[in-house]
Formats: structure tokens, C-alpha cells, sequence
């Protein structure tokens, strides 16, 4: 009787050290912090409002210019990184460029 009483209180002792272990690597898994993919990416613009940053690939709205974009986003050299930009203008919803924030350069 000696023996399963031991045993018992052994797995009880494994059951707890596992559960505090996945407990911890839970919240060390939500608490990763610096990852390019973060959601916790954001940008000081030059007027000193915090933006989210963007994602690498970007599509344009509605009514956004390569200027509101680059405020946005906070990548200055739009135009630089995308070729396929020929006239900076002639921008139009759908049109998908390539952003990196000024942060990430």
C-alpha cells in the first residue's frame, strides 16, 4: 500500500512540474518581442504619431498616394524600391509595392 501511495503522490508531483512548464512556455511565447512579422511593429512619423508598420508587400487603397503610403508606413524610398513604378502619379487601387520601413534598413 506503501508503494502506490508514493507513486501517486510521484505523478502528482510530474503532473505539476508539467503544467508549470507549459504555463511558462505560454507566456514566454506571447511575450516575444522584435520579430520583423510583430504586431508590435509601430513607427514615429515625422509629425511624432505612432503608426503600425506595414506589411513587406503592400497594396494600395482607395484614395492613397505614394506620399500618404510612405507616412504611413514609413518607407521613404518607395519609388527606389519598386521599378514598376514609372510615373510616381500613377498610382492606383490594387497596385501592390514593396515596403521597408526606414527602421529595418
Amino acid at each position: 500500500m506503501v508503494s502506490v501511495f508514493s507513486s501517486t503522490t510521484m505523478a502528482e508531483k510530474i503532473s505539476f512540474c508539467c503544467a508549470l512548464m507549459m504555463t511558462t512556455l505560454l507566456v514566454l511565447s506571447c511575450c516575444e518581442v522584435g520579430g520583423r512579422g510583430s504586431d508590435f511593429n509601430f513607427i514615429v512619423n515625422q509629425k511624432g504619431v505612432m503608426n503600425k508598420g506595414c506589411d513587406e508587400i503592400y497594396v494600395v487603397g482607395e484614395g492613397e498616394s505614394l506620399h500618404t503610403i510612405s507616412e504611413k508606413c514609413g518607407d521613404p524610398y518607395i519609388v527606389e524600391e519598386n521599378p514598376h513604378i514609372n510615373d510616381p502619379d500613377d498610382v492606383f487601387p490594387g497596385l501592390v509595392i514593396k515596403i521597408t520601413p526606414f527602421n529595418l534598413r
